[in-house]
């Protein structure tokens, strides 16, 4: 597991050694940021964005977001051995000043008296069983603390069906193996 791009280009992270935690592979990863700054359907720009990570596990994403210029990320993790790891990661990058850790449940969000800012990009990469995004995606859109135009990525099974809200759209779905990431917004 490396950083693909950007000033920590080539660094390697650490990954955990259990089967609980499931890092984002290299490939995929190369191929969502490839979509991220080239396709037309999505109008973000990784420079100076602020992402909201949520089950970061070891920072996969959000430390390869910061590499690329995002101004800051912060990492809901709070499964004891991802989260130990996510910190040496950061630590080993030397970028505690573009980061926050909220060791949290990331379904307590919407009762949290946090000063969560408005976010460019929201990241999903729960566990595939998890089957409560609906519920995820509806605490981000009350909670107000995305921009007007801001993106969410969720990485899932291929084989699970998710429901979400009304007012969630599906910009493009692609499929790693088996998984697929969902590129959406609300509208």
């Amino acid at each position: 597991m490396r950083i693909i791009s950007g000033c920590f280009k080539g660094k390697k992270l650490l990954i955990p050694k259990d089967n609980n935690t499931r890092p984002l592979k290299d490939s995929v990863k190369e191929s969502l940021f490839n979509i991220i700054e080239h396709s037309k359907l999505i109008k973000f720009k990784l420079n100076n964005s602020q992402i909201l990570d949520l089950f970061s596990g070891v920072g996969t994403f959000g430390l390869e977001c910061i590499s690329r210029g995002s101004k800051n990320v912060t990492f809901f993790e709070n499964y004891p051995p991802a989260l130990e790891l996510l910190k040496k990661n950061i630590q080993n990058l030397d970028c505690l000043d573009r980061t926050e850790i909220m060791n949290k449940d990331v379904y307590t969000l919407g009762k949290l008296n946090l000063n969560l800012q408005n976010y460019d990009c929201v990241f999903l990469d729960p566990p595939f069983k998890e089957l409560k995004i609906q519920i995820l995606l509806r605490i981000i859109k009350d909670k107000n603390i995305l921009k007007k135009d801001s993106i969410i990525l969720i990485h899932r099974d291929k084989n699970i069906l998710d429901v979400f809200p009304e007012d969630f759209r599906n910009l493009i779905t692609k499929f790693y193996g088996r998984s697929k990431i969902i590129f959406g917004k609300f509208d």
